[in-house]
């Protein structure tokens, strides 16, 4: 019985005209978490001598300096049961406490390679139902397996195009550390009086600016969801301002977006307005706005909230419970900045621009990697690079 999540007719083509071997999930991988120590996320630290594996987008979400009960028999394969994501391990972790899977081949690496397995796994479409499990639907996969000679060559050539795609991601990040360099490095050792960011910027600006505007034109509309971690958005969506003007965050062109809440706030979200929609957007509420005033660059202004000093202030002065706390409104009238002049943060602005143009160059190029490397990995489990 093949999982509604799998191409049937590619997998029966295979073991009829290939002669691989159909395997249910649980012939081919166990279910070993209980065998490994959990890390409470609070306990995580940024360095240290053990790494911690978790079902976040990083692939080392942190460390530990305690080494008993470290799992120390990779390779292995941990799956996210919230987040869906895998990742192949092959040296010793611990793990989160919180909804991973660790996963061990039933077979020795001379029968089946467990990267083999990863990157099959990794072609499985399973459905995103939200912060729920979903390892019920890893389960019901069927793995094809072929010969050991044809499993290692499947994965030396996707590990080569993941090296690609790796190598043109440090290149991205590399650009983006630039920027922040480039700002320290003209902002970071200003001398002056120094002003509360409330005076150089409005913080939440009201609606009734726009109250008097026909509520059918349509605007952008920013879920927390579209905005990253580095600045972009994701402007596909709009609606109408009758069908927003109550119920969420009033923003237009220019203006810089401020994620408030854990665990936003502490991971770096926030962006400029931009191409919005009439020129105007309404988003979460979990926003501040920052409103430049006169003689203050909009760049200057988000990769000042940008920097991790100013995001472990804010972090300082977070309010509310565990969990849901929030930056107050308050904050930005307790911190205090030299403004620099005009002149030198357009300057840093067309700097930005420059670096900007050549990350999307970048970004490009890297969507050209990720397609081939999907293109290449449907080939190969097809049957269609090697035969046996």
């Amino acid at each position: 019985m093949f999982s509604k999540y799998q191409d049937s007719k590619s997998l029966r083509s295979l073991q009829r005209k290939n002669a691989w071997n159909l395997f249910r999930f649980s012939d081919v991988l166990r279910d070993d978490t209980k065998n490994a120590r959990k890390i409470k996320k609070e306990d995580y630290l940024s360095q240290g001598s053990y790494p911690i594996i978790d079902q976040g987008k990083d692939y080392i979400a942190g460390f530990t300096n305690e080494g008993d009960g470290i799992y120390a028999t990779p390779p292995l394969i941990v799956f996210g049961d919230h987040t869906r994501l895998l990742k192949y391990i092959d040296f010793p972790i611990f793990i989160g406490a919180d909804g991973v899977k660790l996963l061990k081949n039933t077979f020795s690496e001379e029968e089946v390679l467990t990267k083999y397995i990863y990157y099959y796994l990794c072609t499985v479409n399973i459905p995103d139902t939200g912060y729920n499990r979903h390892f019920k639907f890893l389960k019901e996969v069927i793995i094809p397996i072929p010969n050991i000679e044809v499993q290692k060559r499947i994965v030396r050539v996707l590990d080569k195009a993941q090296e690609l795609i790796d190598k043109r991601k440090a290149q991205i990040e590399a650009l983006d550390q630039l920027t922040q360099s480039v700002f320290l490095e003209m902002f970071g050792d200003l001398k002056g009086e120094q002003v509360s960011l409330s005076e150089l910027c409005y913080i939440n600006p009201p609606k009734k600016e726009i109250e008097n505007m026909d509520k059918n034109l349509p605007v952008t509309f920013l879920p927390m969801a579209n905005v990253s971690e580095n600045g972009e958005l994701n402007l596909s969506e709009s609606r109408l301002i009758k069908e927003v003007f109550d119920s969420f965050t009033y923003f237009r062109e220019g203006d810089v977006l401020f994620a408030k809440i854990t665990p936003c706030m502490e991971n770096g979200k926030g962006a400029i307005a931009r191409n919005l929609i009439n020129n105007i957007g309404f988003g979460s509420t979990e926003f501040h706005v920052l409103r430049p005033k006169e003689n203050v660059n909009s760049t200057w202004l988000y990769y000042l909230t940008s920097l991790q000093s100013f995001r472990k202030q804010a972090e300082m002065n977070m309010t509310g419970s565990a969990g849901q706390k929030r930056v107050p409104k308050q904050f930005f009238s307790k911190y205090k900045v030299v403004l620099p002049p005009i002149e030198r943060q357009n300057q840093f602005a067309e700097i930005v621009q420059k670096i900007q143009v050549q990350k999307e160059a970048m970004k490009k190029s890297l969507t050209e990697l990720e397609n081939n490397f999907h293109s290449l990995m449907q080939q190969a489990f097809r049957g269609e690079l090697f035969v046996d």
